[in-house]
């Protein structure tokens, strides 16, 4: 295993991993080497170009306005939200960017150049930053790309990145690794994970972070639900997260098992909502998928037997489990959907939530595996065609439907013996192949399906 949970499960800013998140890291990496090499005292210029998928949608994306502040330090981790739209704001009013929170540069969103066909070979999610002096001559360059999640690679290092073993005592590379382990040591999916997680952290502290991170979840589906009006842009899209509460609130105060649908649907659609505004949520493994595993792990909580016992230990295995499917599609696939389409991202993330659920469930590591396949599977050949470029159609929906695919997906599997006739490692291969076969114009361009079948004018939500 190469990715830790924590690198999959990270907090963020909206809309997107991979256009919002992703280039505003990629900018603070070039900050630092500029720093580092001492070359921000004669910085007078920059100058930034954006490829393939980021310049397609990077408009919808806040790709740009994620550029600028990264340039000036912001971090997603940490940046809040009023200050990201206040600052942003400034910056288009001035048209001057601190770099370093420190030098001034004059660079405004409709400086940066846009080659939406220009994909470069090792991802279209490619990103140039070049740095100038006074008399215009380069003082440094390079090129960054956003390969899903978050994570970010250099033109030099994206071979290796994929491919870096971390040094874990259980290390596995595919599904089936993972399963021989677990019979092995007669340990579940979940136990792996927290062993290999040990290898820096103690398991008081891996269990605290990952609390931690299941409560950021929770706050971005309470802002959500507190908040109404229009979600920005184009397309006019009514917030339906409040209003679907307060009646759900009203019609089930006591949580019955038949609500139980309703309240996951909810949950997705309210953390999707506050995504698609900029707002801080959880990678899961991506922004525009951040809405299938707490929705998945709020059944997990209130609708499982272990979950109403102890909810705490129900979402740290939960996630755990999660992550270790998770870092099979990151690590063997992709889950950028600007690479291989939408089924790397809500695939990946209703497989991951599926295989949670089963662990939750009392599955063996063999059912586990099998809810996660089944979830993929049934997501095979998802295209990314989101209207005008914005992170909302379809994606807040997809989101709801793919959380009641996993949890159909982890019952499917209990229901066997864990024996089935395609392994996860296939469909992860075939997902792979799929994605890689997909014409671009399906891979968050913005440029073919529903993005060109249906006119913003006319869209009503």
């Amino acid at each position: 295993m190469t990715v830790s949970v924590f690198d999959l499960f990270s907090i963020g800013i909206g809309p997107s991993s991979s256009h919002t998140v992703g280039p505003m890291r990629a900018a603070n990496q070039f900050v630092g080497m500029l720093r580092d090499g001492g070359r921000l005292g004669a910085l007078a210029g920059m100058r930034v170009d954006l490829y393939g998928s980021l310049a397609a949608t990077g408009a919808g994306h806040g790709t740009m306005a994620a550029i600028l502040l990264g340039l000036e330090g912001c971090r997603p981790e940490t940046i809040p939200t009023r200050h990201k739209e206040s600052r942003a704001r400034e910056i288009e009013q001035t048209g001057v960017v601190r770099v370093d929170a420190t030098v001034p540069v004059r660079l405004r969103e409709r400086d940066i150049a846009l080659h939406p066909a220009t994909v470069l070979p090792t991802h279209s999610n490619g990103m140039r930053f070049t740095a100038l002096d006074a008399r215009g001559d380069v003082l440094a360059a390079e090129t960054y790309f956003s390969v899903g999640g978050g994570f970010v690679v250099t033109e030099g290092s994206a071979h290796d990145d994929r491919h870096t073993a971390r040094p874990v005592p259980l290390p596995y590379g595919s599904g089936a690794e993972l399963l021989g382990i677990c019979d092995r040591l007669d340990i579940p999916i979940s136990e792996v994970v927290l062993r290999n997680e040990t290898y820096s952290r103690t398991r008081g502290e891996i269990r605290s972070r990952l609390l931690d991170i299941r409560d950021v979840m929770v706050e971005c589906e309470q802002r959500s639900i507190r908040r109404d009006g229009l979600l920005p842009g184009a397309l006019g899209v009514r917030r339906r997260a409040k209003s679907w509460y307060e009646r759900l609130r009203a019609e089930d105060p006591e949580r019955r098992p038949e609500f139980a649908e309703d309240w996951v649907n909810l949950v997705a659609l309210a953390v999707n909502e506050e995504n698609a505004t900029g707002g801080r949520v959880v990678t899961a493994p991506t922004n525009g998928a951040a809405g299938i595993v707490p929705a998945v792990m709020h059944y997990a909580v209130h609708y499982t037997r272990a979950g109403t016992e102890n909810p705490d230990d129900t979402a740290v295995r939960f996630l755990l489990t999660a992550g270790a499917i998770g870092s099979l599609f990151k690590e063997r696939a992709s889950i950028s959907g600007a690479e291989v389409g939408c089924q790397g991202e809500v695939g990946s993330a209703a497989a991951m939530a599926a295989a949670g659920l089963a662990e939750v469930l009392g599955g063996t590591p063999h059912q586990v595996e099998n809810a996660a396949e089944i979830a993929m599977e049934h997501s095979l050949g998802l295209t990314c065609d989101p209207i005008a470029g914005l992170v909302q159609i379809p994606c807040i929906e997809r989101n709801a439907i793919s959380a009641g695919k996993a949890i159909n997906a982890a019952r499917m599997a209990l229901r066997g013996d864990g024996t089935h006739r395609v392994s996860l490692d296939q469909v992860i291969e075939t997902m792979r192949t799929t994605g890689a076969d997909m014409h671009s114009r399906y891979k968050e361009t913005s440029t073919g399906g529903l993005a060109v079948n249906v006119s913003v004018n006319l869209v009503e939500c």
